[in-house]
């Protein structure tokens, strides 16, 4: 096989460095990279994910997009899925035991993964493991072995676990066994470089250790910062409902990225798009002097982030659609229908809160006052007003800026 021509190291670190929140050593890393490019021989570059739940969101894209990187530069990038593991469960950020999977679960999980991994990864390129390979072999006396060669101690100054202890809240065993488990991972894949969130800082730690314990150089490890989800404050989850997955149509995604706040909008061109260090600090600064509207900077953001999974075109009419909408304040293309049978006049602000278009008739009628409802592009501020719904008619109704129904009465 012909050794794999690379780019100078300096090139090499400096795209790999961006946006990294931590690499653990740099001069490790440095090394490892020279190396390589000496003799030719690419690196091997980790990522192990649990398949906890079917669906992956941007934030679990800044990893992957690390892993791209590598990718990029000519290593080789091993998507590892903790089949395994995601059985035990990952206490990192954990106030409590998590209830087990089922092989069932972790299975069915770990194939859409694949699936939407492949938008990010070159499906080609990419070397798939699942740490059941080993994992599922380990006799009692390897468990035993393994655990020899790390001490309790250590590991109780986790911070999940030391939290835990201090509200006199359990720890199953297993939870402890999690890092060195993973570790075998490391282990087994003989790896240069694992990437992992900066929550998993612990862990990646502890699979350095382990890796010379068992007579082999340690890797390097590159964090990344965990993304902020949609209300600016908290990460980005699923269960906080501040996310935005990355199966999501584009126009759900063009619309859930426009909510961002302009400060955040800068952390989300460094991890989620490619754009160089000094082009993002242009834009920033065009913004800044007035030269480029805020909007239209997060407008280029959201094209580029959805262009990456559902392709320019489709990036394209979301844009095309959410200044339709939004910006000019023109119905949707393709507007939800709600069907009305036929029957007396009622007032439209009875009718707002009938349709749930307004959560109650002071707020319909204040949504009427301050001008935010149309009736096929007519004004209606008047609380009074009443709609005829005695004939077949149809008609495009709009409340607030973002809310429109096409009411078709039979």
């Amino acid at each position: 096989m012909a050794a794999t021509q690379f780019k100078p190291v300096s090139e090499q670190l400096a795209y790999l460095k961006k946006g990294a929140a931590e690499i653990i050593r740099e001069e490790d890393l440095m090394a490892k990279l020279e190396q390589s490019a000496k003799t030719g021989k690419p690196l091997r570059v980790y990522l192990g994910v649990d398949p906890t739940a079917p669906d992956i969101h941007l934030g679990h894209t800044v990893v992957l997009r690390k892993l791209k990187h590598f990718q990029d530069m000519g290593h080789t990038a091993i998507f590892l899925i903790g089949d395994f593991s995601a059985m035990i469960g990952d206490p990192t950020g954990q106030s409590e035991t998590r209830p087990p999977l089922t092989r069932e679960q972790v299975d069915a999980n770990a194939k859409t993964y694949l699936a939407q991994v492949y938008t990010i990864l070159d499906r080609e390129k990419t070397e798939v493991r699942y740490n059941s390979e080993w994992l599922d072999k380990m006799s009692s006396y390897d468990v035993v072995r393994l655990c020899g060669h790390y001490r309790l101690a250590r590991m109780l100054e986790r911070e999940d676990f030391r939290s835990r202890l201090d509200q006199n809240l359990p720890i199953s065993v297993h939870e402890l066994l999690y890092p060195l488990l993973t570790a075998c991972d490391a282990v087994s894949l003989r790896s240069d470089v694992e990437l992992g969130a900066t929550e998993q800082k612990f862990n990646l730690l502890v699979h350095r250790d382990i890796q010379r314990e068992y007579g082999l150089p340690a890797q390097a490890v590159l964090t990344m910062p965990i993304l902020v989800g949609l209300d600016g404050g908290r990460k980005m989850s699923k269960s906080l409902n501040n996310y935005v997955a990355i199966t999501e149509s584009p126009g759900e995604m063009f619309g859930k990225l426009m909510s961002i706040s302009d400060e955040l909008m800068w952390s989300y061109y460094e991890l989620l798009t490619d754009f160089a260090p000094p082009v993002i600090v242009r834009l920033r600064e065009e913004v800044r002097t007035g030269v480029l509207h805020p909007m239209d900077a997060k407008m280029q953001l959201a094209h580029v982030i959805i262009a990456g999974f559902h392709g320019e075109a489709a990036a394209k009419k979301a844009a095309d659609e959410f200044r339709r909408v939004f910006r000019e304040r023109q119905a949707p293309e393709e507007a939800p229908r709600q069907t009305l049978p036929r029957g007396e006049s009622k007032r439209l602000s009875a009718l707002l809160v009938e349709l749930k278009l307004a959560s109650s008739k002071s707020e319909a009628e204040r949504l009427m006052e301050q001008g935010g409802v149309e009736i096929d592009g007519v004004r209606f501020d008047d609380a009074r007003k009443e709609i005829d719904l005695s004939q077949p008619t149809e008609f495009l109704l709009r409340a607030g800026k973002k809310k429109f129904l096409r009411i078709v009465v039979e």
